[in-house]
């Protein structure tokens, strides 16, 4: 831009010299002077921008936008819950193992029915280690295929601006405890590490990339395959040191005692993780009776597919994770099936958009925007417009607990078992709309029984590979750093 006196021009050279691109075509709006006066004007000559100004100012703008009309319409009782939820509310505090604990959330409840046991939790940190230990090898391995890649190749660049983080997806979890099992919490409990993830996960990030370098000059040096499985050997054994000392490392066996029936005394072990999940967990909950679904409605992504996403995986060799399309009201239908036989279900959302966090509300009127700005948000784009303009994708996992149907069978409203602890939401439950269901529910996991064969015969397609930075990957890229 050139200045002439209190004028500002657009100067096409220069634009050129900084971005290193010719500028798109006019007309151009320049903020000149006189542009920039009738803005301020125009804000000052609403009394009710003034107000608002000097309320939001002092005070967060969402709370301030909740409709007291909406929020006295929504409440959580539902024509169909789960009868035994699972206590207590569990909290992943500051890291994004958001998937993880809805997974342990979701396979618990069947677990508890059968030990009639009162509260129990599997250990979120069992999983966490092990998801660790194979991301860093995953990784690894992706910029073994990628070494001749030039650095600044777009996939390069992705798999390095985030070596290792701490979300992600159904099928990962299935690779992690058909391979490691599962431990009761009280068996391998919390560290600080795992409960405030990023100052470990930013030494292993620096880490791991100083690794690419290492693997990268040693393919331009001709080294073979078995070159580099000895050279990624010795660096995995710094990466699984690193996050055994932050993490502990899981027992190889462990004895589990609790009281079933409130006071009576029992045990299971010295047990493997693996022998208690095959012989105490997998007769209630088997991992891999379960499937995805999603729904993008995208020109570019039909439904009836099935897809994955490059590079979105933890276990090197492990099941890939896939996701079978279909339109929302499929994911609607089988959800309330499930729910109705007593079976809680995984999913995947966008959790923040037209949510209230403190009293745990997911609806579509819940902020009032027009009112507070004389302009609505991000809702004038559809879900496509939305996630094709970046302003949507799955974000957060959690658990459907429960749903009211109407006459005709349709959801009405869906109650939500969070892992962000009793004292936020509404005691830790969320009460979502069905219209906020259709808008921002990205992806459900429910078991095979419920689906059509048609809907089965999907998975039998060769997948559709979305690049690595796909929104439909997102949920995998969640952290808190």
């Amino acid at each position: 831009m050139a200045q002439n006196g209190t004028k500002m021009e657009f100067d096409a050279e220069r634009w050129l010299e900084s971005s290193g691109k010719p500028p798109p075509p006019g007309p151009y709006l320049v903020l000149e002077e006189n542009i920039l006066k009738d803005l301020y004007n125009s804000f000052y000559s609403e009394p009710k921008n003034i107000l608002a100004q000097n309320v939001c100012t002092r005070h967060d703008p969402l709370e301030l936008a909740i409709s007291r009309r909406r929020m006295s319409e929504m409440n959580n009782v539902f024509t169909h819950k789960i009868e035994v939820e699972g206590k207590p509310v569990t909290n992943q505090k500051n890291s994004g193992q958001c998937w993880l604990y809805a997974c342990l959330n979701t396979i618990r409840i069947p677990f508890m029915n059968a030990f009639n046991l009162s509260e129990f939790e599997f250990s979120q940190a069992h999983l966490f280690f092990w998801d660790k230990v194979e991301r860093a090898n995953h990784f690894l391995h992706s910029i073994i295929a990628t070494a001749s890649h030039a650095i600044d190749d777009r996939t390069v660049c992705f798999l390095l601006a985030d070596p290792i983080n701490d979300g992600g997806q159904w099928d990962m979890m299935v690779n992690l405890i058909t391979k490691y099992g599962l431990i009761p919490k009280k068996c391998f409990p919390e560290s600080f590490s795992s409960e405030c993830t990023v100052r470990m996960n930013n030494i292993l990030k620096s880490k791991l990339r100083e690794y690419a370098h290492e693997i990268r000059s040693a393919v331009i040096k001709g080294a073979d395959k078995p070159a580099l499985q000895q050279l990624v050997h010795r660096q995995m054994g710094t990466i699984f040191r690193i996050i055994g000392i932050c993490l502990g490392v899981p027992p190889t066996t462990f004895t589990w005692e609790y009281y079933h029936n409130k006071n009576t005394y029992a045990s299971i072990g010295p047990i493997t993780p693996l022998e208690f999940y095959e012989q105490h967990v997998r007769p209630l909950f088997d991992v891999k009776d379960k499937v995805c679904l999603v729904t993008d409605p995208r020109e570019t992504s039909p439904y009836n597919n099935v897809y994955n996403v490059q590079f979105l995986n933890n276990v090197v060799g492990g099941k890939p994770v896939l996701y079978n399309n279909q339109p929302i009201e499929v994911l609607e239908q089988v959800v309330a099936e499930s729910i109705k036989q007593g079976e809680a279900v995984w999913f995947g959302c966008e959790v923040l958009k037209r949510f209230a966090l403190k009293l745990g509300v997911s609806d579509l009127d819940v902020h009032d925007y027009e009112v507070l700005f004389g302009t609505d948000v991000s809702l004038p784009l559809t879900r496509e417009e939305r996630l094709l303009y970046h302003d949507s994708a799955m974000t957060h996992a959690m658990v459907f607990t429960g749903v009211s149907l109407d006459g005709n069978g349709r959801p009405t409203k869906w109650r939500v078992q969070n892992s962000w602890g009793e004292d936020r939401c509404d005691k830790g439950y969320i009460t979502m709309s069905a219209e906020w269901f259709r808008q921002y529910v990205f992806e459900v996991t429910v078991d095979k029984k419920y689906l059509s064969a048609e809907i089965l015969a999907v998975f039998e397609k060769n997948p559709i590979v979305l690049p690595p930075w796909d929104p439909m990957g997102v949920l995998t890229q969640e952290k808190t750093d």
